[in-house]
């Protein structure tokens, strides 16, 4: 029994260490694995464009027609020919007309509704639109946009009011993606079939911890 306490106390100092790199080790995996603290100081900025398929194709081509002055310098009939050698005036006029054809721009996406983002847990600004183009389409647009960087950070149209309790909003709600960035300009495309008048609140929604960084009313 005391060879036991001997060899015990001799290799406490390493039975120390080692307890102590251990627990090192645990608050590093809770600190950067699952909190990801360090991302509350390094910003992922983006800076999309408005989608191609937002803004509509050129129409056909419209032809118009532009007269063409005759050529004073070319030579004139001879008048002094026989009656019976003069052309049919009644003949087909030969089209000396030149087509100008130029493309007609349908306009650019159309603006459904605007609104701007409002903090909840986390300070957030920025602007927030949808927008649709000819064929249907939708795009959820953030511009001037801003937020802390956080883990696992997606875009969510939901159902819950945007002063309802954080709890709500992923009770009956839309993925959009991943959120592409705490910094930017950004665009998200919105299925065909998402109802915005019941789906009217975005959010941004910290997945791991149920925490939403904040919202923006599209009703």
């Amino acid at each position: 029994m005391q060879t036991w306490l001997i060899k015990l106390i001799k290799y406490r100092r390493w039975l120390i260490a080692f307890a102590g790199v251990a627990l090192a080790g645990f608050a590093a995996w809770l600190i950067f694995g699952v909190f990801a603290v360090h991302l509350l100081f390094i910003d992922d900025e983006v800076n999309e464009d408005v989608p191609d398929f937002l803004i509509a194709t050129p129409d056909a081509s419209v032809t118009s027609v532009q007269p063409v002055q005759p050529d004073a310098s070319a030579q004139q009939p001879d008048t002094d020919l026989p009656a019976t050698n003069l052309p049919d005036t009644g003949a087909q006029q030969l089209d000396t007309s030149v087509p100008d054809t130029t493309t007609q721009q349908s306009g650019s996406a159309n603006t459904e509704v605007s609104s701007v983002f409002v903090d909840r847990s986390h300070p957030t600004s920025g602007d927030v639109t949808v927008l649709s183009g000819a064929d249907g389409r939708r795009v959820l647009r953030f511009e001037n946009f801003k937020t802390d960087n956080g883990p696992d950070l997606d875009v969510y149209l939901s159902a819950a009011a945007p002063d309802a309790p954080a709890s709500e909003f992923d009770d009956d709600f839309i993925n959009l993606g991943d959120l592409k960035g705490n910094i930017g300009n950004q665009n998200y495309e919105i299925p065909l079939e998402v109802d915005l008048e019941h789906y009217s609140t975005v959010v941004i929604w910290c997945v791991r911890f149920g925490v939403a960084f904040g919202v923006a009313d599209l009703a």
